[in-house]
């Protein structure tokens, strides 16, 4: 009998082991062992699946490059675009020979895709002409294109499930969510009756202006910070607009985008955007609640979106948030 314990013992100590050396694995990666296949659907429906771990990444997409580094598999990324600039400065790791420029945003290089050999590829709509040639050469491509935040989130657990990561995604989004919790409940216990009223401005020349409507994610995050889109009965994503039809729904706050990357903002300067026609009469003119947050922040649906929700509720709420942008 005595040996026959013994005998159990020795088993269930290493099944414990075993367990322990599993769990310490995942902690220190934040990814699963390789266990087969995996397979992804991605947003617009398509289903692939990957026969194990992808040790060579592409992202065609900028906003999903700075989650790929935030769940722990940046150093698996073998091509990157032009646009890439988050989180380091990618022109630098091109000119130098450490990344691959893979082309532009909308304009990937096919041939030096397929000289990569990825083992998956991350991708958005503005590809889709590219994505079915890429598909048929037998690459992996997935396609992300939230519209709102809990959409963000689950495209940063799409990622971990497609990369091996999904323990250290699931710790993000975790952590956003709990941001983004804390300002909606900070806005719900001061009882505001009166949200305040937004206008984003997306683009603007002499042809006309381009905002976001309810059809985007911003919408959400415009929502979600306590304030109200000016412009979230247009379901379009990025409706066009005019100077008139502004002045006419008198928003309380308006932002701005510091450049898009351009060097030189669209719209000039704020003195410029004050002095636009019949801009004068507007609230946030007035009283002078215009504010530019800086460009990359409201450029994309990615990692950032709890922090995008916190400058946008301190410009709309600063009695609460104590400071803004």
């Amino acid at each position: 009998m005595n040996t026959k314990y013994a005998a159990i013992a020795v088993i269930l100590i290493a099944i414990l082991s075993v367990s322990l050396i599993y769990v310490y694995y995942v902690n220190q990666t934040g990814s699963q062992p390789e266990q087969g296949s995996i397979k992804i659907i991605d947003s617009q429906g398509y289903e692939t699946t990957l026969p194990s771990v992808p040790q060579k990444i592409i992202s065609l997409a900028p906003s999903v490059t700075p989650i790929l580094y935030e769940i722990g598999v940046g150093d698996k990324i073998v091509g990157l675009t032009s646009y890439d600039d988050s989180p380091y400065d990618f022109s630098a790791w091109f000119e130098a020979g450490n990344m691959t420029c893979v082309g532009g945003f909308s304009t990937p290089n096919l041939e030096t895709i397929t000289s990569l050999q990825p083992d998956i590829i991350f991708s958005t709509n503005v590809n889709d002409e590219s994505i079915p040639n890429m598909r048929e050469l037998g690459l992996k491509v997935i396609v992300v294109g939230p519209k709102s935040i809990n959409e963000i989130l689950d495209t940063i657990n799409l990622i971990g499930k497609a990369t091996g990561a999904e323990s250290k995604a699931a710790e993000v989004v975790n952590t956003l969510t709990a941001e983004i919790s804390e300002v909606q409940e900070k806005i719900a216990e001061a009882n505001i009756i009166d949200k305040v009223t937004l206008y984003y401005e997306v683009y603007y020349d002499e042809s006309g202006i381009m905002t976001a409507g309810s059809g985007s994610w911003l919408n959400n995050v415009f929502e979600t910070a306590g304030g109200i889109n000016i412009f979230s009965d247009l379901t379009a994503e990025w409706p066009n607009t005019s100077s008139e039809v502004i002045v006419q729904r008198n928003p309380s706050v308006i932002i701005l985008p510091s450049n898009m990357g351009t060097g030189v903002p669209f719209y000039g300067s704020v003195d410029e955007v004050k002095a636009r026609p019949g801009w004068s009469t507007i609230d946030a003119i007035i009283n002078d609640r215009l504010f530019v947050i800086e460009q990359d922040l409201l450029s994309e649906p990615g990692i950032r979106v709890a922090e995008q929700v916190q400058v946008v509720a301190a410009c709309l709420y600063p009695q609460l948030f104590n400071s803004t942008p």
